[in-house]
């Protein structure tokens, strides 16, 4: 069995780290890139065969009105210009309207949500050259009256639509510190083989609230749930997020030895 691969978030504020670093691959920010003006640093990781996969945040896949398409264009064009096999959002909406929350928000899981999710992802792989992937998301809190349980809500999702999953554990352990998912039964019912790679970042707890700040060291019980899905099942890859307070290369080189220890 080959050992997953371990990848970083790629920041230009950490461009040099990453190239120092190695990493197996790397995921860049995709609305923070032009297509027409690939950072250096990028172009030297896709030279020496470094995949490079676009990450969105913007899409608002589960909001109800219609898929932002220009938004959905920009993240094609940033694919084809770093030659990625795959893209990625999330599972939430953004906003309404005229209103933009600047938050990944978590949907309502009723099958009327999932409805609008599906054709809203079904648009979106039309019009991408890549498979799509998307992520479970953190939520402070839940939309009440839900139909369907969080793992279910996503076996439904890739059933209806063939999509992949990126699955943050970090998430994971924050919906277990604040709305209280269970992680065992999630990953038991989660279709773990449409997995196309693991996130692991840092958070705090503040005032009793776990914060998925992706700005502070990785907790060891993230690490735990991460050896807890290894063991489940065979893992394409594992990348490291870090999006604030960056810190010297061997803090970076010291959490991705602890992913890979957690990984054996």
């Amino acid at each position: 069995m080959r050992p997953p691969r371990v990848g970083i978030g790629w920041r230009p504020e950490i461009d040099l780290s990453v190239e120092r670093l190695r990493p197996d691959f790397v995921e860049i920010p995709a609305e923070d890139v032009d297509p027409r003006r690939i950072p250096e640093s990028l172009r030297l990781l896709r030279g020496s065969g470094t995949p490079v996969l676009p990450h969105a945040v913007s899409l608002s896949l589960g909001g109800a009105e219609p898929l932002r398409l220009d938004r959905v264009r920009h993240l094609a064009e940033v694919a084809e210009a770093v030659e990625a096999p795959l893209v990625s959002d999330h599972v939430a909406y953004t906003g309404a309207g005229r209103w933009d929350a600047g938050h990944l928000l978590p949907l309502p899981r009723t099958r009327d949500a999932l409805d609008v999710l599906v054709e809203n992802v079904l648009v979106a792989q039309e019009a991408l050259p890549v498979p799509l992937a998307l992520e479970n998301i953190a939520a402070l809190v839940e939309w009440p009256g839900a139909e369907l349980g969080e793992a279910e809500f996503l076996a439904r999702l890739v059933e209806r639509t063939g999509c992949r999953l990126i699955l943050d554990v970090a998430n994971l352990h924050g919906n277990a510190h604040n709305p209280g998912t269970d992680p065992q039964e999630f990953l038991a019912a989660l279709p773990l083989e449409r997995i196309a790679y693991v996130h692991v970042g840092g958070g705090i707890v503040r005032d009793g609230v776990y914060y998925d700040t992706h700005a502070h060291p990785v907790v060891p019980e993230v690490l735990e749930l991460l050896a807890d899905l290894n063991s489940r099942t065979e893992l394409p890859g594992v990348l490291l997020e870090r999006d604030d307070r960056f810190p010297a290369d061997a803090e970076l080189a010291a959490e991705l030895a602890a992913i890979r220890e957690a990984l054996r």
